[in-house]
């Protein structure tokens, strides 16, 4: 890493560990809570939420590097916050626009005063090419019907970057999450996080709350879209090594047979296997937001590359956290079922592994 990206990760754990430990995410659970606004201010007020708005709209736009970074400091400690629903692809996608609406809405994102959600999905699977929200033209606007699911940070979103279908194809709509005819219903998802399902029943979207062209949102989505999966794979990159670290302390402390169990050369295989796994999707995530920060139109190969990587070494990680613990591994008491359940539920957002291992087949021409 650059001086700057290794003084913002140290900086960041240094914050994390004392500001959103595991027992914080514990604490929320246990509440029933899903948001934690006086942490998200917190991260505002670092300027971590700037990390990718323009300095001229008060970010600081350090780049996807330093995004990614951020993200996998707070995939050790399972942080929850809308960081990358709204830092990252709402970021990413309204810089695509240089308008002074946007640029306003991006120091919205920067100041902290606003969540964002993408709303794309309609299945249990991402595919925004299938989208089948219908956007119909009424007057100089449109009418906006169907239902979108798994909208992560959407019980909690301001505003929702809404894809449809109009008659001249998929078009992206940046509107009020309170608007007439939205009907948000909040999922009580296996990792304690805020998801949702959100009708729209018959919402009137304006002109001006397209986000970019009619019947051209991939050009201001797929960016998004990229900057999100880059970034989840650093989160995943840090799950895994948050509870590789757990059950590293695990098998230096637990003794059987008069001995602690990190002797046994079997574990030890196991552990070595899994830190050699880490390491190499550390690298495959890091060239991801490289290649987004030098070349965003050419990084679809290292994006999809980083999220399959992580995912299965954060499902590794967590299997093999689970079994090395033993039936201590298996208890609600014990952290690592956060891991695991975290673990799943980020492999299938934005693309499970087989969905990126075809566009890396396909990027490389198979």
């Amino acid at each position: 890493m650059s001086e700057d990206e290794t003084m913002l990760q140290d900086a960041a754990r240094g914050f994390l560990d004392g500001a959103a430990p595991v027992s914080h995410f514990r604490g929320l659970r246990d509440a029933g809570a899903t948001h934690d606004a006086a942490l998200w201010a917190e991260m505002a007020a670092m300027g971590w939420t700037g990390v990718l708005v323009p300095e001229d709209a008060g970010g600081s736009d350090m780049g996807h590097a330093a995004a990614g970074v951020l993200a996998q400091e707070m995939g050790k400690t399972l942080v929850t916050s809308p960081f990358l629903s709204t830092a990252v692809m709402a970021a990413t996608a309204l810089r695509q626009i240089a308008n002074d609406r946007t640029k306003e809405a991006l120091g919205n994102i920067a100041n902290g005063s606003v969540i964002y959600a993408l709303a794309v999905d309609e299945t249990h699977k991402h595919d925004p090419d299938g989208t089948t929200l219908q956007a119909v033209a009424d007057g100089n606007g449109f009418r906006l019907t169907g239902t979108k699911g798994f909208v992560v940070d959407g019980a909690n979103a301001d505003r929702l970057l809404v894809l449809a279908r109009a008659e001249a194809g998929l078009t992206l709509f940046d509107i009020p999450a309170d608007r007439t005819g939205i009907t948000r219903a909040a999922n009580a998802m296996i990792d304690a996080r805020d998801a949702a399902t959100v009708t729209f029943s018959d919402v009137q979207a304006t002109g001006d709350d397209v986000l970019g062209h009619v019947g051209d949102a991939m050009t201001v989505l797929q960016p998004a879209l990229n900057a999100g999966q880059a970034a989840l794979a650093a989160e995943m990159a840090g799950l895994a090594t948050g509870a590789f670290g757990m059950t590293i302390g695990y098998l230096k402390e637990r003794k059987q047979f008069g001995v602690e169990i990190g002797r046994f050369q079997a574990l030890q295989h196991r552990a070595a296997h899994l830190w050699c796994e880490s390491e190499v999707t550390a690298s495959a995530v890091r060239n991801a937001g490289r290649m987004l920060d030098q070349d965003m139109a050419n990084a679809t190969l290292a994006v999809s590359l980083a999220k399959a990587r992580a995912t299965a070494t954060a499902k590794l990680a967590v299997i093999e956290g689970v079994q090395m613990h033993g039936g201590i591994g298996m208890t609600d008491a014990f952290d690592m079922g956060f891991y695991m359940k975290r673990a799943r539920v980020v492999a299938e957002w934005l693309g499970d592994y087989g969905y990126h291992a075809e566009r890396v087949a396909a990027a490389r021409g198979f």
